[in-house]
């Protein structure tokens, strides 16, 4: 049996990054201390894994003497995201923009001589990401960073996200980005998997809307179905005003948006809509069946915040379509309000995107620098025979 390799998850959330590395993963690994700053988040997580969550800010928690950081193999996490966000026109002087260093501080009361920091495409060349990169050098890291697509490693979802790893051991480039295992079949033949490529032999389309939530029935009321099992539990919907209502109606085809209800009615569209002549185009926007979703965030039970309506029903996505679309297991439980819980789901890193990450991840900490310089795995195994293998079970790890 493989050795278990212990890991911190910080800025937690839910604990998507730890459903990827825990559960979903190829190989071992086991959550020993987690953190997040919102209670709900904590309780989503401890429901879900053994307990090891701990509420508070992350500052004044390293800041108690009497706080003890278990040793560790590794720490990940998603540092609050938002001040490095092109949604956040105040970035320049955002406070969370510096939660960077308390994660590198457990990094080294841990031990740990591996790290996986999760962030926004934006950190990419940022002066955080050059400071992030320095402290590393400093301590004997050696790090990769990169930018990586949900939908490219079976998520149905076209989320982007960057990931930065550090190993004081061996280089990360051999073995990140992960292979790809899903492909933009709307790519061109010359685009599409090569034999030898950065895609996973057997690699696959895409996966679709209609993949992850084709199967679900309408919804029923606008509560959280305690008494119902998964997936029904989450799948409730809301009560839309007649103005909604008619919205709705009036874009009835898939891949429609805002602009195409100024075009049919006009005289339903907001005033602001009608002055904003660029920009938005999946605002008010209906999904595709047959294409990944768009990024889903907190507030995806809003349609006028992004591509959020059903593909053909006259409502937006419900909270278990929403988990669906981020690749969570049916079998995962939330805890909160629904409110908490969008937010749970919108901030969360999708859990097969983890698992990819996780995959590589175990194989660089298994090497030494003397292995071949393709990589290796447990076993012997080198990382191009790792690549080359079919998995069947890879696109169905996540429970339906």
């Amino acid at each position: 049996m493989p050795e278990k390799m212990k890991f911190i998850d910080l800025f937690c959330g839910a604990g998507g990054l730890t459903v990827g590395f825990e559960r979903l993963s190829e190989y071992p690994y086991e959550a020993v201390w987690a953190n997040d700053f919102n209670a709900c988040a904590v309780e989503t997580y401890d429901e879900n894994f053994a307990g090891v969550c701990v509420h508070g800010d992350i500052v004044d928690i390293l800041d108690d003497p009497d706080t003890v950081v278990p040793a560790a193999h590794l720490v990940v996490g998603g540092p609050p995201c938002q001040g490095f966000s092109l949604l956040n026109k105040k970035r320049s002087d955002d406070p969370r923009k510096e939660l960077w260093i308390p994660f590198m501080d457990v990094v080294d009361r841990s031990g740990a001589r591996t790290f996986v920091m999760e962030n926004v495409p934006q950190v990419l060349g940022s002066i955080e990401h050059r400071e992030i990169e320095r402290w590393a050098r400093e301590r004997g890291f050696r790090v990769w960073s990169g930018a990586l697509v949900a939908a490219d490693y079976g998520v149905p979802q076209t989320r982007k996200r960057a990931f930065i790893v550090g190993s004081a051991d061996v280089d990360p480039a051999r073995f990140f980005p992960p292979p790809r295992t899903h492909y933009n079949p709307a790519a061109t033949p010359r685009q599409r998997p090569p034999v030898d490529g950065p895609y996973r032999h057997g690699a696959k389309p895409w996966k679709t809307v209609a993949d992850a939530i084709a199967d679900l029935p309408a919804p029923v009321g606008a509560e959280i179905r305690r008494g119902e099992a998964p997936p029904l539990d989450m799948h409730f919907g809301r009560n839309p005003t007649a103005k909604s209502m008619a919205r709705y109606r009036a874009i009835p085809e898939e891949g429609m948006n805002r602009f195409d209800l100024q075009r049919i009615a006009p005289d339903l569209t907001p005033r602001c809509w009608i002055d904003k002549k660029s920009g938005g185009t999946d605002l008010f926007g209906r999904l595709w069946w047959n294409r990944p979703s768009f990024t889903i965030r907190t507030e995806f039970f809003k349609p006028e915040k992004g591509r959020y309506l059903h593909p053909e029903q006259h409502r937006p996505i419900t909270h278990r379509e929403a988990a669906r679309l981020q690749s969570f297991p049916d079998e995962f439980r939330f805890r909160g309000t629904k409110i908490e819980i969008a937010r749970q789901i919108g901030n969360a890193v999708p859990p097969l995107l983890a698992k990819a990450v996780a995959d590589r991840v175990y194989m660089m900490w298994s090497c030494t620098e003397n292995d071949a310089i393709d990589g290796c795995v447990p076993g012997g195994e080198t990382t191009r025979d790792y690549v080359s293998r079919e998995k069947p079970e890879y696109a169905t790890r996540i429970a339906r």
